[in-house]
């Protein structure tokens, strides 16, 4: 499963751990992602959905269509 979210686009990101010594090693940032199910009423589907904490108050907000429309316009629907 890859760390993207489906309706914000949002990806792990690459940074630093750093310590008390100042010494940096690699380490990622990663995605507060969910496995969601939604019912889809215009199409009278369930489907599922990979989507981060931002992703769900976005679906909240503007409802699941706009959110998917949206999504589907930027291409982050896979």
């Amino acid at each position: 499963m890859s760390k993207i979210c489906q309706i914000t686009g949002k990806k792990a990101m690459g940074g630093c751990n750093v310590s008390h010594s100042k010494r940096h090693t690699k380490r990622t940032f990663d995605v507060n992602l969910f496995r969601r199910k939604f019912y889809w009423v215009e199409q009278d589907a369930w489907i599922e959905l990979n989507v981060s904490a931002a992703g769900l108050r976005t679906i909240n907000k503007i409802g699941l269509d706009a959110a998917l429309k949206q999504a589907a316009e930027k291409g982050y629907l896979y």
